[in-house]
């Protein structure tokens, strides 16, 4: 469903600020799967999104999504096949336009944004109402006077209102309180389960990685140093992934973050 060949990304090559972010990185996802990914700052986790949404161009490789190959996909033509959601809940929506309009032009997929039908409308509140934050009845305020957590609840709502045919979470519940980020968890799951998403969501929580989703991946210097699933994966604990990390790298984890998480 998702492969990538061999993509390497070097940023400031030939200077002193010289940074191999992704190196000669491989993968196969299946149809819905559904990913995490863990790893300390610096492993290229948002570096590995951001070649799959077209943020850039790689320097080498080649990426495949449900048998097309979008490497050279400007990311407008990839933003209506790819799901992504960031940490930051300020991103993804506009702040200045209203719900319903935020909803219509995620529904329009980056196109012109027209007159809202009656039967959108109802649809929008009608994908809204289980997120329990009551935004359906507030249609016609503006998005910047939301909360983070609604904000996010809301982004998630967007990303999905097409089915997407990949869905990207950058660790798009770790700037929330904890109560919120839980909810928004949920729904996550919840949307993912309903409509079969493939998905890869990024987390620092080592725990949650083991246990959301089938799959999970532990990346370290542009690489993927570990990837398991399943059953294998169902009998893994986190001294287990701390394990694996000190094998694949040669020295401990001592990210603070992912340790204390």
């Amino acid at each position: 469903m998702l492969e990538l060949k061999n993509v390497s990304k070097t940023f400031n090559p030939g200077t002193v600020n010289e940074k191999k972010a992704l190196d000669k990185l491989s993968l196969n996802l299946n149809e819905g799967d559904f990913v995490t990914i863990i790893g300390a700052n610096g492993a290229g986790k948002s570096t590995l999104f951001n070649a799959i949404c077209g943020t850039f161009y790689t320097d080498e490789g080649q990426i495949i999504l449900d048998g097309e190959d979008i490497t050279l996909q400007p990311d407008y033509i990839r933003a209506k096949k790819i799901g992504h959601l960031f940490q930051d809940p300020m991103s993804g929506t506009a702040p200045g336009m209203t719900i319903e309009e935020n909803m219509a032009l995620a529904g329009s997929k980056g196109g012109w944004l027209s007159h809202v039908s009656k039967k959108e409308k109802e649809l929008f509140r009608e994908k809204l109402r289980p997120l329990n934050m009551g935004l359906e009845d507030r249609m016609h305020q503006p998005v910047g006077l939301l909360s983070g957590g609604q904000r996010q609840a809301l982004t998630l709502v967007m990303a999905t209102i097409n089915p997407p045919k990949l869905l990207l979470l950058d660790e798009h519940t770790a700037a929330l309180d904890p109560g919120t980020a839980e909810k928004v968890l949920n729904l996550t799951k919840s949307i993912i389960a309903e409509h079969h998403l493939t998905c890869m969501m990024i987390t620092h929580n080592m725990q949650s990685a083991l246990e959301l989703g089938n799959r999970t991946f532990m990346m370290n210097s542009g690489h993927i140093i570990f990837d398991t699933a399943n059953e294998e994966r169902s009998k893994l604990t986190v001294n287990d992934l701390l394990e694996r990390f000190k094998e694949g790298v040669g020295k401990q984890l001592d990210n603070d973050r992912m340790l204390l998480s």
